[in-house]
C-alpha cells in the first residue's frame, strides 16, 4: 500500500477570507485533519461547508499523537495539519510531527499562507531584506534578559511575539537592552481592530502603559547599527610605507598608494615616512 501525504497546512490569522483555494481543496480531500483545537477548526470548515474527520494535535499530546498519525500515514492515509492560526510548527505545533514523517520517509508537502510574523515584518517598514525570528522570548523575566542581551548586536531586523499581559514588561526590558530602538508593534493582524503602531522603544512604552493592550501582539524591532572598521586601524602608517617599500615600490610610490587607500592627504602621509626615518 502507498503511504499517505502530510499536508501542512497554514491558515487564516485573522480574517478568513484570508485562506488560499488550494487549502480548501486539500482540506476537503484528504482523510484525516490533524488540529490544534478542534472547536477552533470546526468553525473554519463549517464557514466553507466542509466535512471531514478531526483529531486533535497540540502541545500536550504532541508526542504521543504523532506516533499515531505517522502510523496513519503508514496505512496510507492522508493529513493535513494545521493550528489555530498561521502556519504549523512556527510558534505552534507541528514540528515534532513534521521531523517525525520525515524521518519515516513519509511524504512531506507544505502550502503557502499567512504568517504573522512577515506581515508584520513587511508593515513595519524596517529593514526586510535580513531578519532573525525570536518568536516568543521566556516568560522568566532573568532569562528573558539573557536572551535579548544575546541579541544585542545582532544586526538584522529582529521579530518577537508576545501576549497582552507580558507586553510592557518585554517593552521595560528592550529598553533596559537595547536602548531607544526603532519598534513597530502589530497587533490583532487581519482582523476588524488591526493596528500597527510605529516609533521607537519609549513611544511604544508611553502608548502602551496608558492602556490595556489585548490581542496578540507581534514586535519588530531594528538591528543594531553597523559601524564599519577602518580596515587599516591596526596597521600604523609607517608601517603600511614599509609594507609596500619591502614589496619594491619607491618611497614615492609607495606613500601615493597608503595615501589613496587610506584616502588621507599625501603631505600627512609622506610626514610619516620622514618620522619614521628620524627614529
Amino acid at each position: 500500500m502507498e503511504a499517505g501525504i502530510l499536508y501542512i497546512c497554514p491558515t487564516p490569522i485573522g480574517n478568513l477570507a484570508d485562506i488560499t483555494i488550494r487549502a480548501l481543496r486539500v482540506l476537503e480531500k484528504v482523510d484525516l485533519i490533524a488540529a490544534e483545537d478542534t472547536r477552533h477548526t470546526m468553525k473554519l470548515l463549517n464557514h466553507y461547508e466542509i466535512k471531514n474527520r478531526l483529531i486533535s494535535y497540540h502541545e500536550h499530546n504532541e508526542r504521543d499523537r504523532a506516533e499515531l498519525l505517522i502510523q496513519e500515514l503508514k496505512a496510507g492515509t492522508d493529513i493535513a495539519l494545521v493550528t489555530d492560526a498561521g502556519m504549523p510548527g512556527i510558534s505552534d505545533p507541528g514540528q515534532h510531527l513534521i521531523q517525525l514523517a520525515i524521518e519515516h520517509g513519509m511524504e512531506v508537502t507544505c502550502l503557502p499562507g499567512t504568517t504573522a510574523s512577515i506581515t508584520a515584518l513587511v508593515l513595519s517598514g524596517l529593514p526586510t531584506n535580513r531578519f532573525v525570528f525570536e518568536g516568543f522570548l521566556s516568560s522568566r523575566r532573568k532569562d528573558r534578559i539573557g536572551e535579548l542581551d544575546g541579541l544585542k548586536d545582532e544586526d538584522r531586523t529582529i521579530i518577537l511575539y508576545e501576549s497582552p499581559h507580558r507586553l510592557v514588561g518585554l517593552l521595560e526590558d528592550l529598553k533596559q537592552v537595547f536602548g531607544n530602538r526603532r519598534l513597530s508593534i502589530s497587533r490583532e493582524l487581519t482582523k476588524v481592530h488591526e493596528e500597527t503602531f510605529r516609533g521607537d522603544i519609549d513611544e511604544c512604552l508611553e502608548r502602551f502603559q496608558d492602556i490595556t493592550p489585548r490581542g496578540e501582539f507581534v514586535l519588530v524591532l531594528d538591528g543594531a547599527e553597523v559601524i564599519a572598521k577602518d580596515p587599516f586601524e591596526d596597521i600604523a602608517l609607517e608601517d603600511h610605507i614599509q609594507s609596500y617599500i619591502d614589496e619594491g615600490l619607491s618611497k614615492r610610490d609607495a606613500v601615493k598608494k597608503v595615501a589613496e587607500m587610506r584616502d588621507l592627504p599625501r603631505n600627512l602621509v609622506y610626514r610619516a615616512s620622514i618620522d619614521k626615518g628620524k627614529k
